[in-house]
C-alpha cells in the first residue's frame, strides 16, 4: 500500500476532532522538542514557534468566520488565545520567555479534545 492511500485511508477513520487532537500532539511535541535546544538552534525553534502560530491562526480565523456555529463565547476565548500564542512566539524568539505556558495550553486544549475520562459517564 502507497503512503498516500495509507494517509487517505487514515484520514477517512479519523474524526475531525481526532485530526485535531493528532495535530495538536504534533505540534506540541515540536514544541516540546524545541524547549530542550540550545538557543543558537534557531531554525528549529523558530519552525515549531511558527508551526504553533500558524495553527492558532487558523483555529482564530476559523472562528471569526461568521459561518461558525460555535458558541460566541467559545470562538472569543480561541481568538483570544490565538494572540496570546503570537505574542508569547515572539517573546521566546526575544529571549524573554520560555516554551512552557504555550506547550501547556495545547495540552489543555488536547484534554479538551479527549473528552471525559474513563468514569466520567459513571460519576454523571
Amino acid at each position: 500500500m502507497s503512503l498516500q492511500a495509507y494517509k487517505t485511508a487514515a484520514t477517512r477513520a479519523e474524526t475531525p476532532r481526532e485530526m485535531e487532537y493528532r495535530l495538536f500532539g504534533q505540534v506540541t511535541r515540536a514544541l516540546m522538542h524545541a524547549a530542550t535546544l540550545e538557543t543558537s538552534e534557531i531554525a528549529a525553534r523558530i519552525d515549531a514557534l511558527d508551526w504553533n502560530r500558524r495553527l492558532w491562526s487558523a483555529l482564530a480565523t476559523d472562528c471569526s468566520d461568521p459561518d461558525n456555529a460555535m458558541n460566541a463565547s467559545l470562538k472569543a476565548q480561541i481568538i483570544s488565545i490565538s494572540l496570546f500564542v503570537s505574542r508569547h512566539s515572539s517573546a521566546i524568539m526575544r529571549g524573554e520567555d520560555d516554551f512552557e505556558a504555550l506547550i501547556d495550553i495545547n495540552r489543555m486544549v488536547m484534554q479538551g479534545l479527549a473528552g471525559p475520562g474513563p468514569g466520567a459517564q459513571q460519576a454523571a
